[in-house]
């Protein structure tokens, strides 16, 4: 079962997170709901605000629909504590379906975070992994992909998506 993607301009996206404090089955489901959800959308990470769900709790997956494998990755209470370099690529975000835009990130990243018991580690990573893991962090803390941009551009990619959701309004 899926849930549903709230797409901009719903106002959770703009809230941040909360810490997850409890560890157990519950939290176990709520991540297996986001990577189905993830998956049946075609998304590379997911992140609980986008979902209306205002926990620190991320689900990525690089490989996603490359090569049919499945490599899922479920962060609780993510963290960067290192971000190195820079890489300026295409992002789309499934809460602004339709619109990509060129953004700037580090291009190396290294985080701390738990996992679904409750177990600390680090992570580090490069390119692709390392913008998403920026990406759905953002998310947690109320920041989409074209706040990266410029005013003048995050006008006009605001006005396209517009477009493009009436659009896909109209299909309806």
């Amino acid at each position: 079962m899926a849930l549903e993607i709230r797409v901009y301009p719903d106002a959770v996206l703009r809230q941040k997170a909360e810490e997850v404090r409890e560890f157990g089955e519950e939290l176990k489901r709520t991540a297996d709901l986001m990577l189905d959800t993830m998956y049946r959308n075609k998304g590379l990470g997911l992140a609980g605000n986008q979902v209306g769900i205002l926990k620190r709790i991320v689900v990525v997956d690089v490989n996603s629909g490359k090569s049919g494998e499945k490599s899922p990755l479920v962060l609780v209470n993510p963290e960067i504590v290192t971000a190195e370099g820079e890489i300026f690529a295409e992002e789309g975000c499934l809460s602004l379906p339709g619109l990509f835009k060129k953004v700037k990130r580090s291009a190396y990243v290294k985080l701390k975070a738990q996992n679904l018991e409750g177990e600390d580690f680090e992570l580090e990573a490069e390119d692709l992994l390392a913008r998403v893991f920026q990406h759905e962090i953002d998310h947690l803390n109320g920041v989409l992909f074209i706040d990266r941009l410029s005013p003048f551009q995050r006008r006009l990619a605001v006005e396209k998506y517009r477009k493009l959701r009436k659009k896909r309004e109209a299909k309806r």
